[in-house]
């Protein structure tokens, strides 16, 4: 800690990690992503397993209603666990709860991989789907929370990529497997999966907490650092992570301000759109079909004509050309948008599933060649749209209530990821063909649905997004760069507004920025000095929630004003007294300076 430099002339690095800047960022996006490979791993899994000859003879010849319980089961517990995570993830971090997610997971799979019945096996999957509830809900918060704007929808869908690659590897480990002439054909893939949740749950020990959640519970000497490491290549100096320190810490200001709670009561009163948007996304996803060819592939082209070790090795090439349909999103999601996205997809997703119903009925020579064809390019659409979009959907919530939010839209993906799972081998048994007309028609309803009800949210940070839903407190409502990523332009050096510029709309809440037209009950949040364009001029609309006044002020609010160097250098040094070994492994390096 000796020799850290205390001048002004210097760039200070002060990192909390050991990588900074795209490297920190890319490594993190990477990392936590093996939380939802662990769910893709989990779904496909038990996939291929039904149709393992010795799996079959172990567990008796289950019935499909026993197959749809061993399947659904996982959904039941992943339901339950995602309203939980979302209140761990507000009280303890992102962080540590991925970390308890992930050893959750390792419960569980040790316990599927050492089952002796099915119903040893279901409790298992239980637990195992109350860890899937914690990474899915919270895994898609963290993303977006340390992810820059621009770039947001890109690390969302490199995540769903991380889902795809673990469905896959499932698959082509239990095709690997099946040459095995013994239990070990299907236990072993079971044990595999303990080893995943192992290397997760030690890597939460070296992912950073994201700035965001840090902020708004007062770590904000912490919050700094992190978001140096992320923006500012660890430069604690750094003008354009310190305008990014400010955009965050103002908005959480805002909400305490306006009274902002963090209950699921008021997530459903204040921002019913946003979350329904949220569910809505999370619904189709799972009505327009994946799931009934994620879970049951095999047993879908055993029907179709591949019979045995062929349905599951169909399964495994479909799965690899799955992988690469998720490819386009990362360069498409954050220029073309999110809405064409999924229009497009419902379209891709929707015709070909018409199609399989029909092949499947004539049941003729080319119906295995057709089922095939039109089962790859259903899945390789919801690979390039519903798959990935709707887990970028937490985005759309503010920081307050996000995990919350997130919960509630998981919650939904689960509720109908359960209701899929069980009910359709059944339907496959008592309907064949026309069950493949039901998700059919969900892609034609959700196609509408995109188009009249979503917003579109590309390039907007998060502190934005109130902007697409009418929230009377956004920060976009107020700020006249009309891009709050804009910060040189926010809180830069204003000169005096001529005669003719236009009057900014101001929310409520950026009044308490001025003494002269603070309201007494928002007295000690916020009171800086500051100048006003005279005269004053205070226009209050209908809704009797915001100004319209050329408000200028000639300087940053304390209360958003980084902490100081001194503060950030006690900090470090407090932190590295009080580390283990591993720790201090891993900080070592964190200090260094580079003459400007």
């Amino acid at each position: 800690m000796e020799g850290i430099p205390n001048s002004q002339n210097h760039h200070i690095q002060i990192k909390e990690s050991f990588l900074v800047g795209n490297a920190l960022l890319n490594f993190t996006s990477i990392f936590v992503s093996l939380g939802v490979f662990l769910f893709g791993f989990e779904q496909g899994l038990m996939s291929s397993l039904i149709t393992n000859k010795y799996f079959k003879d172990y567990y008796d010849n289950p019935t499909p209603a026993e197959i749809g319980i061993m399947i659904a089961i996982l959904e039941i517990g992943a339901l339950g666990s995602s309203f939980i995570a979302g209140r761990v993830g507000d009280k303890t971090g992102r962080r540590k709860t991925i970390r308890v997610g992930s050893l959750i997971f390792v419960i569980g799979g040790i316990i599927q991989a050492t089952s002796i019945n099915i119903l040893n096996l279901s409790v298992g999957r239980f637990i195992s789907g109350i860890a899937i509830g914690f990474l899915t809900t919270i895994i898609p918060c963290y993303q977006s929370e340390i992810s820059p704007p621009d770039h947001r929808g890109f690390y969302a869908c490199l995540e769903f990529t991380g889902n795809i690659i673990g469905y896959s590897s499932s698959i082509w480990l239990d095709y690997g497997f099946s040459f095995l002439e013994n239990d070990y054909s299907w236990r072993s893939p079971l044990i595999v999966q303990v080893v995943m949740g192992t290397l997760l749950y030690l890597g939460t020990f070296i992912i950073v907490e994201t700035p965001r959640w840090l902020l708004d519970h007062n770590h904000d000497v912490e919050g700094m650092i992190v978001i140096a490491d992320l923006y500012g290549d660890g430069d604690v100096e750094n003008e354009h992570a310190r305008n990014e320190y400010r955009n965050i810490k103002e908005n959480v200001l805002i909400g305490r301000i306006e009274g902002g709670e963090r209950s699921y009561r008021y997530l459903f009163q204040r921002y019913a759109k946003r979350l329904s948007i949220a569910c809505f996304s999370q619904m189709f996803a799972q009505f327009n079909g994946i799931n009934l060819i994620s879970y049951y592939a095999p047993m879908i082209f055993e029907s179709a004509g591949w019979v045995g070790r062929s349905a599951i090795l169909m399964t495994g090439i479909n799965s690899i050309i799955y992988i690469f349909s998720t490819i386009p999103p990362w360069f498409l999601v954050d220029g073309w948008g999110r809405k064409p996205l999924l229009i497009s997809g419902g379209v891709l997703m929707g015709l070909p599933l018409f199609i399989t119903a029909y092949s499947l009925y004539l049941n003729n020579q080319l119906t295995p060649t057709v089922v095939v064809v039109c089962i790859i390019i259903t899945n390789a659409a919801f690979g390039y749209s519903w798959g990935p979009i709707p887990w970028l959907m937490s985005e759309v919530f503010p920081n307050t209530v996000r995990s919350k939010g997130a919960a509630v839209s998981v919650a939904v993906n689960w509720l109908c990821n359960f209701i899929v799972g069980f009910g359709s081998p059944v339907l496959l048994d008592l309907i064949k063909w026309k069950t493949y007309l039901i998700p059919a028609t969900s892609c034609v309803i959700s196609i509408f649905a995109v188009y009249y009800l979503f917003p579109e949210t590309k390039g907007l940070s998060l502190e934005e997004m109130g902007s697409v839903f009418d929230d009377k407190s956004s920060i976009f409502s107020f700020h006249s760069s009309g891009n709050g990523s804009n910060s040189s332009i926010r809180y830069g050096s204003i000169s005096e507004p001529s005669a003719s510029e236009p009057l900014h709309q101001v929310s409520s809440a950026s009044i308490q920025r001025n003494p002269a037209t603070m309201r007494s009950d928002l007295d000690g949040y916020i009171a800086v000095p500051a100048r006003i364009a005279s005269p004053l001029k205070i226009d209050i609309n209908s809704s009797g929630a915001s100004f319209d006044t050329p408000l200028i002020t000639d300087s940053v609010p304390e209360e958003i004003e980084p902490p100081s160097f001194e503060e950030i250098i006690k900090f470090k040094q407090k932190q590295f007294a009080q580390s283990n070994m591993l720790t201090r492994l891993f900080m070592s390096g964190t200090f260094s300076s580079q003459d400007v």
